[in-house]
């Protein structure tokens, strides 16, 4: 589920089911899931997906859906494979996030990232701290939707967030 701001910014999630559903497994095994990104940025992505997912897979036991997901991303993904063997292990709270939308070019964001008690839920806060650039970019996200861009008026910190089922984004 996504607020009007985080739709248009980041666009609607796929509809899948099983691992699919989980950015994390997308990250590794379609490479249009990485477009948001800027290409510098996938190694930092990848590091931090796989170090957040075995906090998930500790913090879970031997929970199915982690073992499953973990087995089927090791099988399709070298690059996750080698990750998952360094055991980098971190549970993510705040990260600095460079987002690319296809009008406003890099937006340049804090993503705070709350978690349910049981970790199986999480919700991402993005937001710009007051009188940067990507305050602003937020703002005309704000008015023009997902309009053709048009003005720029009386720009102000906009915040957006999005929750997940399963592991993160």
């Amino acid at each position: 589920m996504q607020n009007d701001l985080a739709l248009t910014l980041l666009g609607t999630s796929p509809a899948h089911s099983g691992p699919a559903a989980s950015f994390v497994y997308r990250w590794f095994t379609d490479p249009q899931a990485r477009e948001i990104y800027p290409h510098e940025d996938h190694p930092h992505h990848s590091q931090v997906f796989v170090a957040d997912l075995q906090a998930a897979a500790a913090r879970r036991g031997r929970d199915a859906q982690v073992t499953n997901m973990v087995a089927a991303l090791r099988r399709r993904s070298q690059e996750f494979a080698a990750l998952w063997d360094t055991h980098d292990v971190a549970v993510r709270r705040m990260d600095r996030k460079r987002i690319v939308h296809p009008m406003l070019g890099v937006i340049e964001l804090d993503c705070y990232n709350l978690l349910s008690e049981d970790g199986r839920q999480r919700l991402l806060w993005f937001t710009a701290p007051p009188g940067t650039a990507g305050a602003e970019q937020l703002e005309l996200l704000s008015v023009i939707g997902t309009q053709e861009l048009s003005a720029t008026q009386g720009l102000a910190p906009q915040s957006l967030s999005t929750t997940e089922s399963g592991s993160q984004h």
